[in-house]
């Protein structure tokens, strides 16, 4: 792994962090019971992913191997053309990053991402993104249309404005929409290939899409991933995670 994929990485474990903020009335009246969005419950989570970052420069291919602990921890080792390439860590108050080829490391903080990003980032979205679960908490004062076969699930955190697609026959959500007010910033993600994992059913496939403007003009990010390994257990996982005293800090 290099000091670019590191980037990619951040926005991998960040792809939610576009919300958690004030919510505003609805205009719809469309009742609010009958969308229960099905979400994976687990106490352990275990996969592993085939992941393709790629921007207007170049394009990466890495292999993940994945963990979770329920609310509380989430893993992830990196391989790439067959060489273990980094190590990342994201648990309740940080997130670390160890490039073994680099043989550097960063740590963010959710005080100092949210600063950064200039929104509010903490461990329960980066989670509930991950898994294809609901990244804002729902509310009565959330707006729900009904569509043919999909459920629209809108919902405004301060100038962000988050639409969730939902299948009115599996409620699972199959597509989130994030746009910025008055830019044309937005990040949207795509669900699918869904299989049974438990009792649940979980989103093997996905796609971000990250638009930005920057003074370059609008870039695009996109991360691809492809599971071929989802499972969740209640037996518990091992989570081995260390920093040689050599690793310089980023």
């Amino acid at each position: 792994m290099n000091k670019g994929l590191g980037f990619y990485l951040i926005i991998l474990t960040l792809l939610a962090a576009s919300c958690s903020k004030k919510i505003v009335a609805p205009t719809d009246t469309t009742p609010k019971t009958v969308l229960n969005i099905e979400e994976i419950d687990f106490e352990y989570f275990e996969g592993k992913a085939r992941m393709v970052l790629r921007d207007s420069k170049k394009e990466r291919d890495v292999k993940a191997a994945i963990r979770i602990r329920k609310d509380s921890v989430i893993w992830m080792r990196f391989n790439v053309i067959g060489i273990q390439g980094g190590m990342a860590l994201i648990n309740k108050d940080s997130i670390t990053i160890v490039s073994t080829i680099d043989k550097e490391y960063f740590v963010f903080t959710y005080p100092e991402l949210s600063k950064r990003f200039k929104v509010d980032i903490n461990y329960d979205i980066i989670q509930a993104a991950m898994l294809g679960n609901p990244v804002i908490k729902r509310t009565d004062r959330d707006e729900v249309v009904q569509e043919t076969s999909m459920y629209l699930l809108k919902q405004e955190t301060a100038n962000i404005d988050v639409t969730n697609f939902v299948n009115a026959a599996s409620m699972k959500i199959e597509k989130v929409e994030m746009k910025e007010e008055g830019t044309s910033n937005s990040l949207v993600i795509n669900y699918s290939n869904f299989q049974p994992v438990g009792t649940k059913v979980f989103p093997y496939n996905g796609t971000i899409n990250l638009f930005y403007q920057t003074t370059a003009g609008l870039l695009n990010t996109t991360i691809i991933f492809e599971y071929n390994k989802a499972e969740a257990r209640d037996r518990e996982l091992k989570f081995p995670f260390n920093i040689p005293k050599r690793y310089d800090r980023r």
